[in-house]
């Protein structure tokens, strides 16, 4: 006897809730977008008024012993280790490891990948020079800072910066790798490298607390939207194949 053909709906199922998954994961990025950008207009409001310096010079205060502005609080050790730390939200170590980044998904044939990191970061470079210039904001006093910054406050381009490229690698190898505890993993430390840089600008003097939240909200932002353009882009040639 003919065998009986196996039914389509299994198949067919699967398909579905793969698509719901990355159209899930769409609208989350769209939303992160859209959160982000508000969040950013709202602080950058209210710093160009004036109203965020209370807030800004109380939380600097609150990180420095007795008032004193070259003193911070907590531990020896961890001044120095925060200071190592905020080198990884630098534009020079950011740059190597993008090129480290972009080289390993290039090998795994993934060129589309290696774009999203490029363009990310060096488009968000830009908009946190333009940024930062076009504010002019004026960083902490000297006797705050624990480290050396020449260039404009606002936002802050460590916070920024870090967001991109950390949160947007952090996407990539999330879609990688194949267990739900590895992409967990993945990015939560992609979360926790962005929030200590962010928090280190802070603590060491360099920057006010708002420098920092505007650059988180902006880049969480932008790398959403390089991640969301970098979607729409392979879905749009998948179709295309499949029409040809």
């Amino acid at each position: 006897m003919p065998a009986w053909p196996s039914p389509p709906w299994p198949d067919l199922l699967a398909r579905a809730m793969r698509l719901a998954r990355t159209e899930i994961g769409a609208l989350a990025a769209v939303a992160v977008v859209a959160l982000g950008l508000w969040a950013f207009a709202s602080v950058a409001e209210e710093m160009a008024e004036g109203e965020t310096h209370a807030f800004d010079q109380a939380v600097l205060n609150a990180l420095r012993v007795g008032g004193d502005p070259s003193v911070p609080v907590g531990p020896p050790w961890l001044e120095s280790a925060l200071t190592d730390l905020t080198a990884l939200g630098g534009p020079w170590v950011l740059v190597t490891f993008a090129v480290m980044a972009a080289g390993f998904v290039l090998i795994q044939r993934r060129p589309a990948a290696a774009a999203l990191i490029v363009v990310s970061l060096g488009g968000g470079a830009v908009l946190s020079q333009a940024l930062k210039a076009a504010f002019g904001r004026d960083r902490p006093a000297l006797a705050y800072r624990a480290v050396e910054a020449f260039n404009p406050s606002f936002p802050s381009g460590h916070a920024m910066l870090s967001a991109v490229f950390y949160l947007t690698l952090g996407a990539i190898m999330a879609r990688v790798l194949a267990k739900r505890r590895l992409k967990a993993y993945v990015l939560t430390w992609a979360i926790l490298l962005t929030v200590t840089i962010g928090f280190s600008r802070i603590y060491l003097g360099v920057h006010w607390a708002t420098d920092v939240l505007a650059g988180w909200s902006l880049g969480a932002a932008w790398a959403m939207l390089c991640w969301l353009a970098a979607y729409l882009l392979e879905r749009r040639a998948g179709r295309k194949i499949e029409t040809t």
